[in-house]
């Protein structure tokens, strides 16, 4: 058995592995893994399988399976599932392979991703979000916006904002993800990402960040705007939604962490799913 910390060596190795297990979460890609590594301490383990050991945001240690689970050997993963506090994050579709008498499944609502159908943030129709089009509306009314592809020479402007996120926040940038998304601009075509930035007045004013997650999910993992601008926030999701390829059905916003700024700021889209995400331990 090989144990090595998470790094940017591992690309090669883990990323195919990652889109083949076709697991549709959040984590399920390389850019995830890798700019989170240090807020989950990531190590990979190469065995006869190949897993990710890492600890959760509320201090409990697992283990994430970078395949189909269903593929393994019962007996070699209860082995293994010894060393940690439990398997994470498996989706719903591969517990068939855990049965009641030995494993204890769990969820945690801190956990789950945020999905929303494409349509729905293109279009924000319904009454439901009805203050998302107002929102957007009073943006384009009050200011003269732009959207542009996230390209190369535009990533200083996103580490403007980003700095502006940051200095605007209430919290010490230790306590957000500060240092994640600089690295995702600093290594923006290593790790393959993909993103939009928005003006307002001809200011650089907003940016997202992500990448494919499945062939029909495009999973945002940044979104920042300087605040000063109302509405920004809905014109950039709004934007973002109307330009994204066709291919895909959904957009990913991920978990809200157990944060309440968070699961109240995603909640307000009104979600079409919560990807729930299993925690399977040993009886």
């Amino acid at each position: 058995m090989l144990i090595e910390k998470l790094g940017l060596e591992h690309k090669e190795l883990l990323a195919p592995l990652l889109k083949g297990a076709k697991a549709g979460l959040s984590e399920y890609t390389f850019a995830n893994l890798y700019l989170f590594r240090g807020n989950h301490d990531y190590e990979v383990i190469i065995d006869r399988n190949i897993f990710v050991k890492g600890t959760s945001y509320d201090g409990r240690t697992y283990l994430m399976p970078v395949f189909d689970v269903r593929t393994a050997d019962i007996g070699l993963l209860k082995d293994l599932m010894k060393t940690v506090d439990f398997l994470f994050p498996i989706p719903e579709a591969w517990l068939s392979i855990f049965e009641t008498d030995a494993f204890e499944i769990t969820y945690k609502d801190g956990d789950a991703d945020y999905v929303f159908t494409v349509e729905k943030m293109s279009t924000y129709k319904g009454r439901n979000l009805h203050k998302k089009r107002n929102l957007l509306a009073q943006f384009q009314k009050l200011y003269q916006h732009d959207a542009s592809p996230l390209t190369i020479d535009r990533l200083s402007q996103a580490r403007a904002i980003l700095l502006n996120w940051q200095s605007t926040s209430k919290l010490k940038a230790a306590d957000t993800d500060y240092a994640a998304c600089l690295e995702a601009l600093d290594r923006y075509e290593e790790l393959v990402l993909c993103g939009g930035i928005y003006y307002a007045d001809n200011e650089p004013a907003g940016f997202v960040l992500g990448e494919e997650v499945s062939d029909e999910t495009f999973v945002l993992h940044f979104a920042k705007a300087r605040t000063k601008f109302k509405g920004i926030y809905q014109y950039m999701f709004n934007n973002f939604a109307r330009v994204l390829s066709p291919k895909y059905k959904y957009l990913n916003l991920e978990q809200d962490l157990d944060k309440e700024n968070l699961r109240v700021f995603k909640s307000s889209y009104v979600p079409d799913l919560l990807l729930r995400k299993a925690r399977v331990r040993l009886k």
